[in-house]
């Protein structure tokens, strides 16, 4: 039997090229995830190594502890500090770190790397161990920086030459006094370091005479942890943490394996789909193999196999597939990891050297992925031929599904779908993150269901493109009854296209819906004409809302200002505003109560509201963070927003509690409205900052829209893989059904058929049955982006759904380009049969 199913493989190879491809591409999009993810991984890992070589032991202050009604306070890292860990026994040295956001403009004015990975910090003394100086010198004073060596190199900067880099808001233009080389993490990631002398940067960075941190190292002949432990001794233990330089690599690396563990779990649902995509294919392979082989299995069931030899001979070549599958897949794998990380260069994103990194786990794992779900998919085609009488299958009377069998299965199709819908619309009702998991449970449900139920659902909707078909005659007619003959195979050819576009389709209807509400809210909540902002989320200097106040033509200004409190022995945030002003800047719904922020009057949103039990004319008593309190009224209730919510009360109140003050943005009205000549001149009054977003309504929601765009794109991207599976599961059907058919199509040539109509035929009937998937998809992703849509309105007032038309129609032409596409090769074989040889094939 083992011989057999060896010859069986080989005999027909081409039947099961398109198998082999098909699992192929999801192995190969398995093992390129964990070659991409553990390349970067250890790439990111090294580097973070290197970057604690200098560091045996770190300082850092404790956290701020809120108890009670108080805020707590931060405790500091002083210079006393620092000169007692260096005095300690065991200490070779110690500097003090201080580090904050810098943001750097390119000499085109524009902002360098990523906001958030632009960093500043100190350079210690005239020679500083952490960073190596390949030209130039320390700077010294506020006027004179180092830039980072990729930084520099990047944006074209010498020594001597004059930048433009910011803090918090101001533009500074310090000279370049020297180039350093650094394994700092967030360079190697493609963001840019700047360095000043320690007195600057504790200035600049609102630290002065503090440090972030005291990194010790340790003398000669001292080990880490007895360094640690003598800083321990010598210095406050409630006020400071000390961690060895070796926890904090690993601290580092766990960090990282974190966040490639999303990226990686991200890449392998997709890869799953694609995998899941490809069962269908291969169940409907080997369904039609052991369809083609019946009386060659029932000859064997005669001369004395057993079923179990039977169903293990379908098994081995299943075996076979999947381990050829398995090995190309992870060749190929190989591949898509190096081209996934070359393509990250491309798009900007810089990754540390390092070489490919290709684990035994990820060869056993593209293996066992490749060997398991082709013998799985094949296990029940297997089964089904053991199970066919010797005597029934020599004479093909097996070749139809009992009615017992069709009824089971429409009726487990109805429960499934049934209960798929109900747990999914009983989810549509809950709140938020707690309809996640049933809505889930339910989209998996209706999709099992729906498969189940496509060979019932396929007459109907087949037959429904019987008006179109009539206008291509006979090839048309004969096209739609082929679809129809065998219902089974035809729905599992459809499915494989209906998976890959319920997905896309889903996703699409949720995108463009978010957008329309983001939209909506933006133009429903702000009056202002610009909403001014650091661009990667960091604070202001309130210095910035002061400039814009003079600016000509702007009539009114307001701060969107955090700040901690203590209310009822909760920490909340409050949002200080321009008390007089903030009402012809925004434009909340109040709910309760009248729209008043005046001294100890406050608006309250209505989640806050709720949460405290609160209403308009409640008192309440809250504790600042100078430990101050005072008594508040709430003067009314407001529906909160993505872009304000929270306690709204007069920075006049406020502010007099606050040692320094930090706007979040600035609020802006104009007497002209928008025009691109206000923005220029409120951006040349600060200094035409690349560090600081002035963004009218539009450009908020331009912002987003990018963000959706993005993140789309790549979706559809990935989900690509499905789609390509799909094209060659209808492929593969196709080809084998010609095989199927020789006979009878070498019959129709022989009445008269020529080879245009036999060609037209094929193409029509891929054509159907592609739509028919596509048509069942797009159905699915309606409803189940109306469905997340629904749980997602519960936390978003202005939320509605949006059918993107002319995207849905679009995925349908992709879905007749799909069936056209696939259908080329078997057309053109179909066509170029030998009319005597095929008459006479079995």
């Amino acid at each position: 039997m083992f011989r057999t199913a060896l010859r069986n493989v080989l005999a027909h190879k081409a039947r099961l090229l398109m198998t082999v491809l098909a699992v192929m591409l999801g192995v190969a999009f398995v093992s390129g995830t964990l070659v991409f993810t553990n390349t970067l991984s250890d790439a990111f890992q090294k580097s973070s190594a290197k970057g604690f070589g200098q560091v045996d032991v770190a300082v850092e202050a404790e956290g701020r502890q809120d108890t009670g009604d108080r805020i707590g306070e931060t405790p500091e890292l002083t210079r006393a500090m620092l000169d007692t860990s260096a005095r300690v026994p065991g200490a070779g040295s110690a500097i003090g770190v201080v580090n904050g956001f810098t943001a750097l403009a390119g000499k085109d004015g524009k902002l360098i790397g990523d906001g958030f990975q632009s960093q500043g910090g100190n350079y210690w003394g005239a020679k500083d161990p952490r960073y190596p100086l390949t030209e130039g010198r320390a700077p010294h004073g506020p006027g004179e920086v180092l830039l980072d060596s990729r930084t520099a190199e990047r944006a074209g900067y010498r020594v001597g030459d004059t930048v433009r880099l910011s803090v918090d808001g101001p533009v500074l233009t310090p000279k370049v006094t020297g180039v350093f080389t650094t394994d700092d993490g967030n360079v190697a990631a493609g963001g840019s370091l700047a360095l000043f002398d320690t007195p600057t940067a504790q200035k600049l960075f609102g630290k002065p005479g503090t440090f972030d941190q005291i990194d010790v190292e340790a003398a000669a002949g001292t080990s880490q942890a007895a360094l640690k432990a003598a800083l321990d001794k010598a210095l406050p233990k409630d006020l400071v943490e000390t961690t060895t330089g070796q926890q904090l690599a690993d601290e580092q690396a766990e960090m990282i394996a974190s966040s490639m563990s999303g990226l990686k779990q991200g890449l392998l649902v997709f890869a799953g789909i694609a995998l899941f995509v490809g069962t269908f294919i291969i169940a409907n392979t080997f369904t039609m193999l052991v369809a083609q082989r019946t009386k060659e299995l029932a000859l064997l069931r005669a001369v004395g196999a057993s079923r179990r030899q039977v169903t293990r001979s379908v098994l081995i070549e299943a075996f076979v597939v999947g381990t050829v599958a398995g090995v190309t897949g992870l060749l190929a794998g190989v591949g898509v990891g190096a081209g996934l990380r070359a393509l990250m260069g491309t798009l900007g994103a810089t990754v540390p050297d390092g070489p490919l990194v290709i684990s035994p786990g990820t060869v056993v794992a593209a293996l066992v992925v490749g060997v398991v779900i082709t013998m799985l998919a094949a296990w029940l085609p297997g089964r089904r031929a053991a199970k066919i009488p010797p005597v029934a299958a020599m004479s093909s009377v097996h070749a139809k599904a009992t009615a017992k069998s069709l009824v089971l299965r429409n009726t487990l199709g109805a429960l499934f779908s049934a209960a798929g819908v109900a747990v999914v619309l009983t989810a549509t009702g809950m709140d938020g993150s707690d309809g996640q998991a049933p809505m889930g449970l339910g989209a998996v449900l209706l999709i099992v269901g729906v498969f189940i139920l496509t060979p019932l659902l396929s007459r109907p909707l087949i037959a429904a493109a019987a008006p179109v078909l009539r206008v291509f005659g006979v090839s048309g007619k004969l096209a739609r009854q082929n679809s129809v003959r065998n219902p089974r195979r035809t729905a599992a050819t459809a499915s494989a296209l209906m998976i890959g576009l319920t997905l896309i389709t889903g996703m699409t209807v949720m995108a463009g819906s978010l957008q329309k509400a983001i939209d909506e809210m933006a133009s429903a909540a702000l009056k202002a004409d610009y909403v001014v902002s650091m661009a990667n989320g960091n604070e202001l200097s309130p210095d910035v809302e002061r400039k814009l106040r003079q600016v000509g033509g702007v009539t009114a200004t307001s701060p969107l200002r955090n700040a901690p409190s203590r209310i009822d022995g909760e920490t909340e945030y409050l949002t200080g505003v321009d008390g007089p002003v903030i009402g012809r800047l925004t434009d909340l719904t109040v709910d309760d109560g009248s729209f008043t922020v005046a001294g100890p009057k406050v608006m309250v949103d209505d989640r806050t509201a709720e949460s405290h039990g609160w209403k308009a004319g409640s008192a309440f008593t809250v504790a600042y963070e100078d430990g101050r309190r005072q008594q508040m009224t709430v003067a009314g209730v407001y529906q909160g927003n993505d872009m304000i919510s929270g306690i709204l009360l007069d920075t006049a109140a406020l502010a007099p509690h606050q040692a320094e003050p930090a706007d979040m943005s600035v609020l802006v009205k104009t007497d002209g409205g928008t025009s691109d000549e206000v923005k220029d001149r409120l951006e040349k009054a600060l200094g035409s900052n690349p560090a600081i977003s002035v963004q009218d309504k539009k450009d908020i929601s331009n912002e987003i829209a990018r963000m959706f765009t993005l993140m789309l794109n790549m979706l559809y991207g990935l989900l690509a893989m499905a789609v390509i599976v799909a094209v060659l599961g209808v492929i593969n059907t196709l080809a084998m059904s010609v095989f199927e058919r020789s006979q009878e199509i070498g019959m129709l040539r022989a009445i008269g058929l020529d080879r245009r109509s036999v060609k037209r035929m094929v193409r029509l009937e891929s054509l159907v049955i592609s739509l028919f998937g596509g048509v069942l998809g797009i159905g699915l992703g309606v409803f189940f982006g109306w469905a997340a849509g629904e749980l997602l309105g519960t936390r978003m007032a202005t939320y509605e759904l949006v059918l993107p038309w002319g995207r849905m129609g679009v995925f349908l032409l992709l879905a007749a380009g799909v069936g056209m596409l696939a259908a080329l090769w078997p057309a053109r074989r179909a066509a170029r049969l030998n009319v005597l040889t095929a008459i006479k094939s079995e």
